[in-house]
């Protein structure tokens, strides 16, 4: 054979590879910042979401996928590495991801989710018009603090006394925690807030409300409390003190009650933004949606191990009750 022949050879046997190559590089690329990882329900949720607008994984759409597993503190820096990959749009989920994205980069569109006070934390100018590259849909955490805390004053009567729990290192945490406790004062409850700034710190956080004997514990939304939902569940019922949170996974790990916007509908619906972004969409014009479905849960299990018997009437309101 000669020369030529094996050139022209190997170039028909590359040029398959070759296009392979190309179609790949050419593939939409959406990264990932949240506190779960790729597996986790959040990201099913997302991917759903996704094949609804014609977007399969690994197939006409890739996801770098980088979850901060509870730390906080890593999204900076897992931020700048997406910004570095020059993705098409970065999905972010919760206030510390959504800033270190917008930290990181001013350009690549941020489709922010579980956003709390997104205009009082600076990320967006107004929900109508979001400007800058940022918009998505927010989380509403700050004004559900009132009915939270009617929902969870209906399933114990008796509690009269409660501590609101918050992560002071977080952005937008201040201004829940504040609200929660407003909310708490109009309904003629005694409040204290009680910062923690590290998982160290809850042991000897819980064993304090137990000895003051506080009687409930209002969970605010965070990275580190829903990294340690479970731990904190258990000391709450060692302590006999009865807890509300934001979202059904931490009522899963055994958390007594939970009300708040639907979180796999608020991943499935960011898929929008990202269908609207990659057809030519500006963050800037796209305003930032407010969510439609709130889901309470109940955890029956846990309301038997503290003695507590929630009213028949509120559980047959609940969108889920685990027993």
């Amino acid at each position: 054979m000669t020369r030529l022949a094996i050139a022209v050879l190997v170039l028909l046997l590359a040029a398959p590879f070759a296009a392979e190559a190309q179609q790949l590089r050419k593939l939409p690329r959406i990264g990932v910042l949240s506190g779960a990882d790729a597996e986790s329900p959040r990201a099913a949720a997302l991917r759903a979401g996704l094949r609804q607008y014609g977007y399969t994984e690994g197939k006409n759409i890739a996801i770098e996928w980088r979850p901060s597993l509870g730390k906080a503190e890593r999204f900076p820096d897992l931020a700048a590495e997406l910004a570095r990959l020059k993705v098409d749009v970065i999905v972010a989920s919760d206030n510390p991801a959504i800033a270190a994205a917008k930290q990181a980069t001013n350009t690549i569109p941020i489709v922010m989710v579980l956003a709390t006070d997104p205009v009082g934390t600076g990320f967006i100018a107004t929900l109508a018009r979001p400007g800058g590259n940022v918009t998505g849909l927010t989380f509403q955490a700050t004004e559900l603090q009132g009915k939270s805390l009617q929902l969870l004053k209906e399933a114990v009567p008796s509690a009269s006394r409660l501590a609101v729990l918050w992560i002071p290192g977080e952005p937008g945490r201040q201004v829940q925690a504040k609200e929660a406790e407003l909310a708490a004062r109009a309904l003629g409850l005694q409040v204290q807030l009680v910062g923690v700034r590290s998982p160290a710190e809850l042991d000897d956080v819980f064993k304090v409300m137990g000895r003051e004997r506080l009687d409930a514990v209002v969970i605010q939304a965070s990275q580190m409390t829903f990294a340690h939902r479970a731990r904190i569940a258990e000391l709450a019922a060692n302590n006999r003190l009865a807890t509300t949170a934001w979202s059904g996974d931490m009522v899963e790990a055994g958390i007594l009650m939970s009300y708040g916007a639907s979180i796999p509908d608020l991943h499935r619906r960011a898929a929008y933004y990202v269908d609207r972004i990659l057809k030519g969409a500006k963050a800037a014009d796209l305003p930032v949606e407010q969510p439609t479905k709130f889901e309470l849960v109940l955890n029956l299990r846990t309301a038997k191990k503290l003695g507590i018997t929630i009213p028949k009437s509120l559980v047959l309101r609940a969108d889920h009750v685990i027993e």
